[in-house]
């Protein structure tokens, strides 16, 4: 009997693994936004498709008619203030790699304090007063903040689930004022407070538009932004901690001041922005005061790549979104639920560029024994 010869191997395909890349390509991290945003007007226009419009005119009127006239473009620049103001800063947030989801709580504190001075001090005309209201807001803002903050760097909590339960706290806070202590005595019993007067309300930037002097202080925001970012030390000790936390405690740098650095600032920029929708298109405390422009900034940051120019930029698209879907909801008849399933398209597709971008597909190869032929039995 011939002596057994070795078993040979063949390999087969077992499904697939994940490799990270050795680095990532800068260009492509670049162009992912607008690889995700051809990737959501391409699912839109399927969707427009199913709902049974014509695409090409669906298009039309949710992302160019909005935009053709001179009072659709202050619109644009009204609704795309607070998300400018919360999406700088959660970007600063996460590049420090600290999770602060609840810039919309923040942004109705914000609104809360302020409007609390505007109705404190009610016809009084003083140019002190919206100053005050603007510190009143961005105090609003910090302090709602702090709370995750302290918890954070206290007890270890989580701050994602502290700030995003905060949220609806803060909504059921304001809700009460307006319901109660705040609401207007000639209102009909409607839940919101008095009318602020002429002083506590923000100047127009044109005459016949409702965009105001906070889109000019969102743009200040955003250069001071990447100021901070680029040419100070404590912005470049916030990016190494949130790039490499081994590397920042290595040296020295504190990650309870930089958790602390975080909230505070996205907290009193949110704040900020509550203070521009009260004192500025809404002009009165009510019971909602932001239709979610908090967590719309969470995409926002991550689609300008966490850079205050890309915040802007990702502020004007999201803005669209938000005039593209109520113009949809008047002239075509789509739900109001059509703005946010663009919004998750939008993320949706980021996030695949950039699991593409850091990682790539390599096939998971088994090696499975194979006796050679003529081998005895």
């Amino acid at each position: 009997m011939p002596p057994a010869l070795p078993p040979t191997t063949i390999k087969e395909l077992n499904m697939f693994r994940l490799e990270a890349r050795p680095e990532p390509s800068r260009a492509m991290m670049l162009a992912s936004p607008l690889i995700a945003a051809a990737a959501m007007l391409l699912t839109g226009s399927l969707l427009f498709w199913f709902l049974g419009q014509k695409p090409l005119h669906a298009f039309y009127v949710y992302f160019i008619s909005p935009a053709t006239t001179l009072y659709g473009v202050g619109e644009l620049l009204l609704k795309a203030t607070p998300l400018i103001l919360c999406g700088v800063g959660l970007a600063l947030g996460f590049r420090a790699n600290v999770a602060n989801i609840g810039a919309d709580g923040q942004l109705t504190m914000g609104a809360i304090a302020a409007g609390w001075v505007a109705l404190r001090f009610d016809g009084v005309e003083a140019a002190w007063l919206l100053p005050l209201m603007m510190l009143a807001g961005a105090l609003g803002g910090m302090a709602w903040a702090a709370i995750p903050a302290l918890l954070r760097t206290r007890f270890n909590t989580s701050e994602i689930l502290v700030s995003l339960m905060l949220v609806y706290v803060a909504y059921l806070f304001l809700s009460y004022l307006v319901h109660g202590p705040l609401r207007d005595p000639a209102g009909f019993n409607f839940p919101q407070s008095k009318m602020f007067h002429d002083a506590a309300l923000l100047p127009l930037l044109w005459e016949g538009l409702r965009v105001n002097a906070a889109f000019i202080l969102s743009l200040a925001v955003v250069a001071g932004a990447w100021f901070f970012c680029s040419r100070t030390f404590a912005g470049y000790r916030m990016r190494v901690s949130g790039m490499a936390p081994m590397a920042a405690a290595y040296a020295g740098f504190s990650e309870r001041r930089n958790v602390w650095a975080a909230f505070l600032i996205s907290g009193a920029l949110a704040g900020l922005a509550g203070l521009g929708e009260v004192a500025g298109p809404i002009g009165q405390l009510q019971p909602s005061v932001s239709p979610g422009y908090g967590f719309a900034a969470i995409i926002v940051a991550y689609v300008g790549r966490l850079h205050p120019l890309g915040v802007l930029l990702a502020s004007l698209l999201m803005s669209l979104l938000y005039i593209g879907g109520e113009t949809a909801q008047i002239e075509l008849q789509l739900p109001n639920a059509i703005t946010g399933l663009f919004q998750g398209l939008l993320l949706f597709y980021l996030l695949a560029a950039d699991l593409f971008i850091h990682y790539r597909f390599k096939p998971r190869v088994r090696a499975t024994p194979v006796p050679p032929q003529g081998a005895a039995s």
